[in-house]
Protein backbone atom coordinates (compact mmCIF):
# COMPACT_ATOMS: atom_id res chain seq x y z
CA UNK A 1 0.00 0.00 0.00
CA UNK A 2 1.87 3.28 -1.06
CA UNK A 3 0.59 6.96 -0.53
CA UNK A 4 0.00 7.39 -4.03
CA UNK A 5 -2.67 4.62 -4.26
CA UNK A 6 -4.58 6.14 -1.49
CA UNK A 7 -4.07 9.61 -3.26
CA UNK A 8 -5.88 7.58 -6.41
CA UNK A 9 -8.48 6.18 -4.14
CA UNK A 10 -9.70 9.47 -2.42
CA UNK A 11 -9.79 10.71 -5.96
CA UNK A 12 -11.76 8.32 -7.24
CA UNK A 13 -14.03 8.98 -4.49
CA UNK A 14 -13.87 12.61 -4.80
CA UNK A 15 -15.10 12.62 -8.58
CA UNK A 16 -16.25 9.20 -8.88
CA UNK A 17 -15.28 8.57 -12.40
CA UNK A 18 -11.95 6.77 -13.52
CA UNK A 19 -11.47 9.25 -16.50
CA UNK A 20 -12.15 12.35 -14.63
CA UNK A 21 -10.09 11.11 -11.47
CA UNK A 22 -6.88 10.35 -13.45
CA UNK A 23 -7.47 13.54 -15.45
CA UNK A 24 -7.07 15.34 -11.39
CA UNK A 25 -4.45 12.88 -10.66
CA UNK A 26 -2.27 13.65 -14.13
CA UNK A 27 -2.16 10.17 -14.96
CA UNK A 28 -3.85 7.99 -17.62
CA UNK A 29 -7.05 6.36 -16.60
CA UNK A 30 -5.36 2.51 -17.27
CA UNK A 31 -2.99 3.38 -14.61
CA UNK A 32 -5.14 4.61 -11.80
CA UNK A 33 -7.43 1.67 -12.67
CA UNK A 34 -4.27 -0.70 -12.35
CA UNK A 35 -3.57 0.82 -8.60
CA UNK A 36 -6.67 1.08 -7.46
CA UNK A 37 -7.24 -2.83 -8.47
CA UNK A 38 -3.73 -3.55 -6.75
CA UNK A 39 -4.97 -2.10 -3.59
CA UNK A 40 -7.91 -4.15 -3.88
CA UNK A 41 -6.27 -7.23 -4.26
CA UNK A 42 -3.44 -6.82 -1.53
CA UNK A 43 -6.53 -5.24 0.91
CA UNK A 44 -8.70 -8.37 -0.25
CA UNK A 45 -11.54 -6.27 -0.69
CA UNK A 46 -13.82 -4.25 -3.31
CA UNK A 47 -13.57 -0.70 -2.41
CA UNK A 48 -15.75 0.65 -5.16
CA UNK A 49 -19.01 -0.65 -6.95
CA UNK A 50 -17.97 -0.69 -10.78
CA UNK A 51 -21.40 -1.74 -11.61
CA UNK A 52 -23.06 1.93 -10.54
CA UNK A 53 -22.65 5.33 -12.58
CA UNK A 54 -21.18 7.26 -11.41
CA UNK A 55 -19.04 4.32 -9.58
CA UNK A 56 -19.52 4.70 -5.59
CA UNK A 57 -17.71 2.90 -2.25
CA UNK A 58 -18.81 -0.13 -1.04
CA UNK A 59 -19.74 -0.08 2.78
CA UNK A 60 -15.88 -0.99 3.30
CA UNK A 61 -14.84 1.26 0.89
CA UNK A 62 -16.10 4.12 2.79
CA UNK A 63 -14.34 3.26 5.85
CA UNK A 64 -11.14 2.67 4.20
CA UNK A 65 -11.47 6.00 2.16
CA UNK A 66 -11.96 7.80 5.41
CA UNK A 67 -9.20 6.40 6.60
CA UNK A 68 -7.24 6.93 3.90
CA UNK A 69 -8.16 10.64 3.91
CA UNK A 70 -7.05 11.14 7.09
CA UNK A 71 -3.74 9.16 6.28
CA UNK A 72 -3.08 11.59 3.63
CA UNK A 73 -3.36 14.53 5.82
CA UNK A 74 -0.87 13.28 8.39
CA UNK A 75 1.37 12.72 5.60
CA UNK A 76 0.68 16.39 4.22
CA UNK A 77 1.81 17.34 7.48
CA UNK A 78 5.33 16.33 7.27
CA UNK A 79 5.86 18.75 4.03
CA UNK A 80 4.29 21.53 5.74
CA UNK A 81 6.46 21.04 8.78
CA UNK A 82 9.91 20.92 6.72
CA UNK A 83 7.84 24.16 4.79
CA UNK A 84 8.40 26.02 8.10
CA UNK A 85 11.32 25.32 9.29
CA UNK A 86 12.80 26.28 5.75
CA UNK A 87 10.85 29.91 6.34
CA UNK A 88 9.36 29.47 2.89
CA UNK A 89 5.92 30.00 2.03
CA UNK A 90 5.01 28.05 -0.79
CA UNK A 91 2.20 25.11 -1.47
CA UNK A 92 -1.37 24.96 -2.50
CA UNK A 93 -4.29 26.25 -0.19
CA UNK A 94 -8.19 24.97 -1.06
CA UNK A 95 -10.20 27.68 0.00
CA UNK A 96 -13.94 27.25 -0.07
CA UNK A 97 -16.49 30.63 0.53
CA UNK A 98 -19.90 31.28 0.51
CA UNK A 99 -21.38 33.45 -2.65
CA UNK A 100 -22.82 36.43 -0.69
CA UNK A 101 -19.16 37.13 0.35
CA UNK A 102 -17.05 35.78 -2.38
CA UNK A 103 -17.60 38.75 -4.91
CA UNK A 104 -16.57 41.58 -2.20
CA UNK A 105 -13.03 39.23 -1.06
CA UNK A 106 -12.40 37.05 -3.78
CA UNK A 107 -10.93 39.50 -6.55
CA UNK A 108 -8.77 41.39 -3.94
CA UNK A 109 -7.77 38.62 -2.28
CA UNK A 110 -6.18 36.51 -5.14
CA UNK A 111 -4.59 39.70 -6.13
CA UNK A 112 -3.25 39.92 -3.15
CA UNK A 113 -1.96 36.35 -2.77
CA UNK A 114 -0.33 36.47 -6.32
CA UNK A 115 1.82 39.43 -6.02
CA UNK A 116 2.95 38.53 -2.04
CA UNK A 117 3.50 34.62 -2.24
CA UNK A 118 4.39 33.61 -6.37
CA UNK A 119 4.85 30.19 -5.30
CA UNK A 120 1.15 29.50 -3.14
CA UNK A 121 -1.36 27.84 -5.38
CA UNK A 122 -4.47 28.86 -4.43
CA UNK A 123 -7.62 26.69 -5.73
CA UNK A 124 -10.79 28.51 -4.84
CA UNK A 125 -14.42 27.31 -4.59
CA UNK A 126 -17.93 29.11 -4.45
CA UNK A 127 -20.28 26.55 -2.02
CA UNK A 128 -22.83 27.21 0.58
CA UNK A 129 -22.08 26.90 3.83
CA UNK A 130 -23.61 23.17 3.80
CA UNK A 131 -21.35 22.02 1.18
CA UNK A 132 -18.12 23.61 2.27
CA UNK A 133 -18.45 21.82 5.46
CA UNK A 134 -18.77 18.42 3.65
CA UNK A 135 -15.88 19.52 1.42
CA UNK A 136 -13.78 20.49 4.94
CA UNK A 137 -14.83 17.62 6.42
CA UNK A 138 -14.21 15.22 3.71
CA UNK A 139 -10.60 16.68 3.16
CA UNK A 140 -11.27 18.63 -0.22
CA UNK A 141 -10.91 21.67 1.23
CA UNK A 142 -8.21 23.50 3.45
CA UNK A 143 -10.45 26.26 4.95
CA UNK A 144 -13.50 28.12 3.94
CA UNK A 145 -14.90 32.06 4.74
CA UNK A 146 -18.31 31.49 5.93
CA UNK A 147 -20.92 32.62 8.57
CA UNK A 148 -21.18 31.63 12.09
CA UNK A 149 -21.47 30.41 14.77
CA UNK A 150 -21.82 26.77 13.46
CA UNK A 151 -21.94 24.97 16.67
CA UNK A 152 -19.94 21.69 14.66
CA UNK A 153 -17.78 20.44 17.09
CA UNK A 154 -15.57 18.91 14.18
CA UNK A 155 -15.24 22.96 12.66
CA UNK A 156 -12.75 25.38 14.09
CA UNK A 157 -13.85 29.45 13.81
CA UNK A 158 -11.83 31.93 13.83
CA UNK A 159 -13.68 35.18 13.93
CA UNK A 160 -12.38 37.24 10.84
CA UNK A 161 -15.47 40.48 11.18
CA UNK A 162 -18.76 41.59 11.78
CA UNK A 163 -21.24 42.93 9.04
CA UNK A 164 -23.75 44.91 9.59
CA UNK A 165 -27.01 44.24 7.97
CA UNK A 166 -29.10 47.02 5.57
CA UNK A 167 -32.04 47.57 4.08
CA UNK A 168 -31.70 48.54 0.51
CA UNK A 169 -35.20 50.24 -0.77
CA UNK A 170 -36.78 51.13 -4.24
CA UNK A 171 -37.00 54.55 -4.90
CA UNK A 172 -40.51 53.93 -5.30
CA UNK A 173 -41.05 52.26 -1.52
CA UNK A 174 -43.12 53.76 0.81
CA UNK A 175 -40.07 53.25 2.99
CA UNK A 176 -37.85 55.29 1.06
CA UNK A 177 -37.46 58.66 3.11
CA UNK A 178 -37.16 56.79 6.19
CA UNK A 179 -33.75 57.58 7.84
CA UNK A 180 -33.48 54.38 9.81
CA UNK A 181 -36.27 51.23 9.34
CA UNK A 182 -37.85 48.88 12.27
CA UNK A 183 -37.61 44.76 11.45
CA UNK A 184 -41.44 45.44 11.74
CA UNK A 185 -41.93 48.08 9.12
CA UNK A 186 -40.72 45.24 6.07
CA UNK A 187 -43.72 43.97 4.09
CA UNK A 188 -43.20 40.26 3.53
CA UNK A 189 -44.69 40.55 -0.28
CA UNK A 190 -42.19 43.47 -0.82
CA UNK A 191 -38.98 41.37 0.15
CA UNK A 192 -36.70 40.01 -2.22
CA UNK A 193 -34.67 37.07 -0.89
CA UNK A 194 -32.17 34.74 -1.66
CA UNK A 195 -33.10 31.12 -2.45
CA UNK A 196 -33.12 28.33 -0.07
CA UNK A 197 -30.01 26.64 1.08
CA UNK A 198 -28.13 30.19 1.77
CA UNK A 199 -27.14 30.61 5.76
CA UNK A 200 -28.21 34.71 5.24
CA UNK A 201 -31.42 34.13 4.28
CA UNK A 202 -31.83 32.24 7.25
CA UNK A 203 -30.89 35.49 8.89
CA UNK A 204 -33.16 37.79 6.99
CA UNK A 205 -36.27 35.46 7.41
CA UNK A 206 -35.00 35.93 11.37
CA UNK A 207 -34.35 39.38 11.31
CA UNK A 208 -37.77 40.37 9.70
CA UNK A 209 -39.85 37.99 11.68
CA UNK A 210 -40.53 36.09 8.70
CA UNK A 211 -41.10 32.16 9.85
CA UNK A 212 -44.30 33.98 11.55
CA UNK A 213 -45.79 34.39 8.35
CA UNK A 214 -47.82 31.20 7.39
CA UNK A 215 -47.25 31.88 3.52
CA UNK A 216 -45.37 34.14 1.78
CA UNK A 217 -45.67 35.46 -1.27
CA UNK A 218 -42.44 35.92 -2.40
CA UNK A 219 -42.36 36.54 -6.17
CA UNK A 220 -38.63 35.35 -7.40
CA UNK A 221 -35.54 33.89 -5.71
CA UNK A 222 -32.12 34.14 -6.47
CA UNK A 223 -28.81 32.89 -5.22
CA UNK A 224 -27.14 36.11 -6.20
CA UNK A 225 -26.98 39.19 -4.37
CA UNK A 226 -26.42 41.21 -7.48
CA UNK A 227 -29.67 40.05 -8.70
CA UNK A 228 -31.74 41.07 -5.80
CA UNK A 229 -29.99 44.88 -5.86
CA UNK A 230 -31.08 44.62 -9.53
CA UNK A 231 -34.56 43.75 -8.88
CA UNK A 232 -35.15 46.05 -5.97
CA UNK A 233 -34.31 48.94 -8.46
CA UNK A 234 -36.39 47.41 -10.77
CA UNK A 235 -39.54 47.07 -8.68
CA UNK A 236 -41.07 48.85 -5.66
CA UNK A 237 -39.38 46.45 -3.19
CA UNK A 238 -36.34 46.34 -1.04
CA UNK A 239 -34.10 43.61 0.17
CA UNK A 240 -31.24 43.24 3.03
CA UNK A 241 -27.96 43.61 2.01
CA UNK A 242 -24.58 42.68 4.10
CA UNK A 243 -21.76 45.93 4.13
CA UNK A 244 -19.71 44.52 2.15
CA UNK A 245 -22.02 44.75 -1.03
CA UNK A 246 -23.38 47.95 0.18
CA UNK A 247 -19.72 49.15 0.41
CA UNK A 248 -18.91 50.16 -3.21
CA UNK A 249 -22.55 51.92 -4.15
CA UNK A 250 -22.26 55.61 -5.40
CA UNK A 251 -23.77 58.51 -3.57
CA UNK A 252 -27.31 57.98 -5.57
CA UNK A 253 -27.56 54.03 -4.43
CA UNK A 254 -26.41 55.36 -0.62
CA UNK A 255 -29.64 56.71 -0.91
CA UNK A 256 -31.20 53.91 -0.85
CA UNK A 257 -29.48 52.04 2.17
CA UNK A 258 -31.34 52.34 5.19
CA UNK A 259 -29.83 51.71 8.67
CA UNK A 260 -31.66 49.23 10.74
CA UNK A 261 -31.97 50.24 14.84
CA UNK A 262 -29.46 49.67 16.77
CA UNK A 263 -27.72 47.97 18.22
CA UNK A 264 -27.37 47.07 14.59
CA UNK A 265 -28.56 43.40 12.66
CA UNK A 266 -25.05 41.60 11.75
CA UNK A 267 -23.38 38.35 10.92
CA UNK A 268 -20.40 37.04 12.16
CA UNK A 269 -17.46 35.94 9.51
CA UNK A 270 -15.21 33.57 9.93
CA UNK A 271 -12.45 31.56 8.94
CA UNK A 272 -13.44 27.69 9.68
CA UNK A 273 -10.87 25.07 9.48
CA UNK A 274 -10.98 21.21 10.13
CA UNK A 275 -9.57 20.94 13.60
CA UNK A 276 -6.81 18.36 12.71
CA UNK A 277 -6.03 20.30 9.36
CA UNK A 278 -2.21 20.82 9.10
CA UNK A 279 -1.54 24.02 6.52
CA UNK A 280 -1.39 26.64 9.81
CA UNK A 281 1.26 29.00 8.27
CA UNK A 282 -0.85 28.98 5.06
CA UNK A 283 -4.22 29.28 6.43
CA UNK A 284 -2.60 32.10 9.34
CA UNK A 285 -1.58 33.96 5.78
CA UNK A 286 -4.90 33.70 3.92
CA UNK A 287 -6.75 35.19 7.15
CA UNK A 288 -4.41 38.25 7.75
CA UNK A 289 -4.55 38.58 4.00
CA UNK A 290 -8.34 38.70 4.66
CA UNK A 291 -8.10 41.24 7.60
CA UNK A 292 -6.72 43.78 5.48
CA UNK A 293 -9.36 43.81 2.76
CA UNK A 294 -11.93 45.05 5.34
CA UNK A 295 -11.94 48.04 7.66
CA UNK A 296 -10.63 47.77 11.09
CA UNK A 297 -14.49 48.79 12.63
CA UNK A 298 -15.82 45.51 10.91
CA UNK A 299 -13.66 43.80 13.24
CA UNK A 300 -15.59 45.35 16.46
CA UNK A 301 -19.33 44.42 17.35
CA UNK A 302 -19.71 47.36 18.95
CA UNK A 303 -23.17 48.28 18.35
CA UNK A 304 -23.93 45.33 16.57
CA UNK A 305 -26.18 42.19 17.39
CA UNK A 306 -25.26 38.62 15.54
CA UNK A 307 -28.35 37.68 13.76
CA UNK A 308 -29.37 33.76 14.14
CA UNK A 309 -28.89 31.45 11.37
CA UNK A 310 -30.93 28.67 11.28
CA UNK A 311 -30.02 25.70 9.11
Amino acid sequence: MSLTQLEYLVALDTWRHFVLASEKCFVTQPTLSMQIQKLEDELGVKLFDRTKQPVIPTEIGERIIAQARIVLREAGLIKSLIAEQQNTMAGEIRLGIIPTLAPYLLPELIKSIRGKYPQVALTLKELITEDLLQELKSNRLDCGIVVTPLGDPAIKEEILFYEELFVYVSKKNALHNKKYVLPSDIDPNQLWLLEEGHCFRSQVLNLCELRKHAELHIRYETGNIETLKRMVDKSDGLTILPELAVMEFGKAQQKQVKRLKEPSPARQVSLVTHRDHIKTRLIQTIKEEILQLVPVSMRKLQNKKIVEITY
